[in-house]
């Protein structure tokens, strides 16, 4: 606990006023920037001798809409950035919340760590985050004709749209999503002595 407290004691004297929020819970930091000091902050966290947080190793994007099954209060869709500090053998979480949760949008960090390319393009496929400034946001897992971003909590769990192989055509077409109501698998009622109990 002695090295998690001398971390959030440096991020609160490095960061200064670019930390909007700090906090300890289940061994882990996790400090909250403003995306209006994201670029300075990471910068910092990447550079600054005392941090040294030189490996980003993922990026998600939160929709915080139904969090804890209540409602949310504060902004809807966050990125959330794990990042980690091989010379100190420390660990950080950093989140940062769009201002906006009709268009959330927040700063790219691909030319602080490059490698957040992919992660940043699966945030903005699944959740539409937009990474202001990313050189190439378009969507990494789902069809390019694809509506929607599927894991907002207000996408239908169906889908919109549904794809198959129409053989006549030859070719994958697309339809609206039909789905047939099944019969739920009965209960099956045992005998009284059934396997010999």
């Amino acid at each position: 606990m002695a090295t998690l407290n001398t971390l959030m004691e440096s991020l609160e004297r490095v960061l200064g006023d670019k930390l909007a929020s700090i906090k300890c819970a289940l061994d882990e930091v996790t400090i909250e920037i403003k995306p209006a000091d994201f670029i300075a902050a990471a910068t910092l966290l990447r550079d600054h001798a005392e941090l040294r947080f030189e490996s980003c190793v993922d990026v998600c994007g939160v929709d915080y809409s139904a969090y804890k099954d209540s409602v949310w209060e504060g902004s809807r869709f966050a990125a959330v950035y794990h990042l980690n500090s091989y010379a100190n053998n420390q660990r950080l979480r950093v989140r940062m919340f769009a201002l906006d949760d009709d268009f959330p949008v927040v700063p790219t960090s691909v030319d602080i760590w490059p490698g957040n390319n992919w992660f940043e393009r699966e945030a903005f496929d699944l959740y539409g985050i937009v990474f202001e400034g990313h050189p190439d946001l378009r969507r990494i897992l789902t069809d390019y004709g694809f509506v929607g971003h599927p894991f907002r909590k207000d996408f239908p769990t169906s889908g919109y749209v549904e794809m198959r192989y129409d053989p006549e055509q030859g070719r994958v077409i697309y339809q609206p999503v039909t789905i047939d109501p099944r019969e739920i698998t009965p209960r099956i009622i045992r005998e009284e002595n059934y396997g010999g109990v």
